[in-house]
């Protein structure tokens, strides 16, 4: 038996799909996080049943690729029910989309998410007399607490194995303009409103959103965050280090002094102790941050301070959830401009969003800039990238001119983040530094001490020495920076071994911590990366986005290098 996840974005499906499946779904207090279907065997009524997470969608007929994406699953599998999960808090919109659902021939059960947040509104929906009219089964639910959660599937079982399709009412009109008042005229039927309690979080709106305060408390919430970071990453590191460089002498003993077996086993500790005691320690607090950050639906918050911003450089505030994703990692950042209607703002978002330093670069910068000179130079260096970007897209709206539309922005709710959930989405973000990248940074680190054993990295060097002379930067970055293609960790785990010193401040000047970085944070992106623009843009959407990336930090490095020498020395 097969059963489909679907809803509008942010109405809580992923969140469902996650609490009887394990974490396996990227959530986030925030609309356009699912843009493509995750499937799972779930165990229900003592049988296993396949479950998908179909990408959020407001209608089957919607213009965006994720959109199409749903209905071309629906079209294609055999699905056995649809668990149509709805914001009961916006039931007549969420409606619209059941109403379509209905008309596919599929038995569904609605499943009235965030039913509390709805109560806490002072909307009273008529369940019973609802289920009646749609001819299927309607059930509250709290996704998030975990409330309804067996109820809601154990419908669906039910409904798949009967196939209850009868007695079903006049539904699925065709015209949207028809379904959109059928679905009032529900709304208006079986909802009704009381009073609203007015609480600290409509209070809280008043000031996160203030046009002075808004902004004043956004740069406190972010200088806060890299402190937090960059406090426990410096807390963490330089002991995990020394106890790394203990067990490296002691390995190396039976290898001897300088032979290609011992030249190898080495690379091999350098790149799990760089993995261990440099990336980890900036990685899991940072990703940490970023959920709560996430599910307590401040994000959505960001976007609407940034609107403004948004227009000035071509696209609009919807354009901001690849730019969110794009800190955690460029992959999902790409995927999710699925989500945008317009080809053009496609291809802008996913350039743009290419230059987002995403967690890989973050370690670059955390483990060389913030640690060596602090955390406010790293936040400055973020900052300075919010200005590249700005005026990078600013170039490209120009050369591709188009109105872009006014925000039309859904607000979240606050909601307590629950630990559980924090926690299993960090880790389902590590897990993909563990199991993907760590083996690549360990395998980089033994081929680079290959390669200087056997004094062929000098090739790798002379390639993109233009670059580094241009940047004033030691020839021996080279091989680095062209590794890094392959994971951006990887750039800093070679650093190390191509200038032969764990101390980066022994070996490079302030100036050149602070250009390499700001050259690692804006040129190409990695492999995964590369292949999803690809896959959503085209080979050649790829190639120019990638050139435009190395232009970009290019020009970004020099303008650090020339603030960088006036206020550091060369």
């Amino acid at each position: 038996m097969r059963l489909a996840l679907i809803g509008q974005p942010n109405s809580g499906k992923s969140t469902l799909f996650n609490s009887v499946a394990g974490y396996k779904a990227e959530t986030g207090n925030f609309s356009g996080t699912t843009v493509t279907f995750t499937e799972s065997r779930v165990r229900v009524l003592g049988r296993v049943v396949d479950l998908v997470d179909l990408p959020g969608s407001y209608a089957l007929d919607g213009l965006n690729p994720a959109e199409r994406e749903a209905l071309r699953y629906l079209s294609s599998r055999e699905v056995d029910a649809i668990v149509n999960v709805a914001d009961a808090s916006h039931l007549a919109q969420s409606l619209e989309l059941t109403l379509e659902l209905l008309a596919l021939g599929h038995p569904v059960v609605l499943a009235l998410n965030m039913i509390d947040e709805a109560m806490r509104l002072g909307l009273r929906i008529d369940g019973a007399g609802l289920a009646q009219e749609l001819g299927i089964p309607v059930l509250p639910l709290v996704a998030s607490k975990g409330r309804g959660v067996k109820e809601v599937f154990v419908k669906a079982v039910e409904a798949g194995r009967n196939g209850n399709l009868a007695a079903r009412p006049r539904v699925g009109k065709s015209d949207p303009a028809e379904r959109h008042a059928r679905a009032l005229e529900l709304s208006a039927r079986f909802v009704t409103r009381g009073e609203k309690r007015v609480t600290w979080r409509d209070r809280l709106d008043d000031v996160l959103l203030h046009p002075v305060w808004g902004y004043a408390i956004l740069i406190l919430t972010l200088l806060g965050f890299f402190e937090v970071v960059y406090g426990l990453g410096k807390l963490i590191e330089p002991p995990v280090l020394a106890l790394f460089d203990l067990a490296t002498q002691f390995v190396l003993r039976p290898f001897g002094a300088e032979t290609l077996l011992s030249e190898i086993v080495l690379g091999v500790m350098q790149g799990i102790a760089a993995g261990v005691a440099i990336v980890l320690p900036y990685l899991l607090p940072f990703l940490f941050g970023l959920g709560v950050l996430e599910d307590i639906g401040y994000l959505p918050r960001v976007a609407f301070l940034m609107d403004a911003f948004m227009h000035r450089i071509g696209l609009h505030g919807k354009a901001i959830v690849p730019f969110i994703l794009g800190y955690g990692c460029n992959v999902p950042a790409v995927m999710s401009t699925r989500s945008l209607e317009e080809p053009r703002d496609r291809y802008l978002a996913a350039a743009l969003a290419t230059l987002v330093p995403c967690a890989a670069r973050l370690a670059v910068v955390f483990g060389l800039v913030a640690f060596y000179l602090g955390p406010i130079a790293a936040f400055l260096l973020y900052f300075f990238n919010l200005l590249v970007i700005a005026l990078t897209g600013r170039v490209l709206s120009n050369l591709m001119p188009e109105d872009t539309p006014g925000l039309i922005l859904e607000m979240p709710p606050y909601r307590v983040p629950t630990l559980r959930n924090v926690v299993n989405k960090a880790w389902f973000r590590v897990r993909e530094f563990v199991v993907e990248a760590w083996p690549i940074l360990i395998a980089g680190s033994a081929a680079l001490a290959i390669l200087n054993y056997f004094d062929f990295a000098y090739v790798f060097n002379w390639i993109v020495r233009p670059f580094t002379w241009a940047l004033g930067l030691p020839s021996a970055t080279g091989v680095p920076l062209i590794f890094g293609i392959l994971r951006k960790e990887l750039s800093l785990i070679m650093l190390g071994q191509a200038l032969g010193a764990t101390d980066f401040s022994s070996v490079l000047t302030p100036t050149q911590m602070t250009v390499f970085a700001s050259f690692v944070m804006f040129y190409l992106p990695c492999l995964a990366t590369l292949s999803v623009l690809k896959r959503e843009l085209g080979t050649r959407a790829m190639l120019v986005i990638s050139a435009l990336t190395v232009v970009v930090a290019l020009f970004a490095a020099l303008f650090v290098r020339g603030a960088a020498t006036l206020l550091l020395g060369p």
